[in-house]
């Protein structure tokens, strides 16, 4: 009988070490999935997320002779007091040229605040070919009491949409920033040595 003890006793030990090793698993996975998605998003275009490259890559992009209209557009998040908005609504460019769209932002305040922008592309399968370069989508902005500032997007649509089965009859993307009041100190603090 002792034996039969140990023996279900070791069992058990196994099954308890094999359910901690998959909850740490799936604990593990719960953290990774949030950078996971955004590789994922950032890879394949889902969701309208539109590419990352640098200068040096983007002087490579030979430009093609078919025009696309570039359509911009801005939100504000209601927590936010600013205004935000295209310099131009629309803006015609060649395929695989370099262009430049800025848009403005306005802090409405009386109090110095930070901003982050969230965008997306659509239609969201001609995210994988929208490029961008250059983006003040990639750091928080701190805009000072009345404060306005031109913000540039740097960008270029690839010219392998013209390739693509799904895309290749797209003849306008629209490019959505939505600006959202960051709770980071840290950018504050920062602005404030400048003044």
């Amino acid at each position: 009988m002792t034996t039969a003890k140990a023996s279900l006793a070791g069992k058990n030990r196994r099954s308890g070490w094999m359910a901690a090793s998959m909850g740490l698993g799936m604990l593990a996975l719960g953290f990774a999935a949030v950078p996971l998605y955004e590789v994922f998003c950032r890879v394949t275009g889902y969701g309208g997320t539109t590419q990352r490259v640098g200068v040096a890559q983007a002087a490579t992009v030979k430009t093609a002779s078919e025009v696309l209209s570039i359509r911009f557009d801005s939100n504000v998040n209601s927590a936010l007091p600013w205004s935000f908005k295209p310099e131009q609504a629309v803006d015609r460019v060649s395929v695989g040229a370099r262009d430049m769209a800025i848009f403005i932002a306005t802090n409405n305040s009386d109090q110095p605040v930070v901003g982050t922008a969230t965008f997306n592309v659509t239609p969201l399968l001609a995210g994988q070919y929208f490029n961008k370069v250059q983006c003040f989508c990639f750091t928080e902005q701190v805009l000072k009491p009345g404060e306005t500032m031109r913000m540039p997007v740097l960008y270029y649509v690839d010219p392998a949409i013209m390739d693509d089965p799904e895309t290749k009859d797209i003849k306008e993307i629209t490019l959505s920033y939505t600006f959202y009041r960051s709770n980071d100190q840290r950018a504050l603090d920062a602005g404030a040595g400048d003044s």
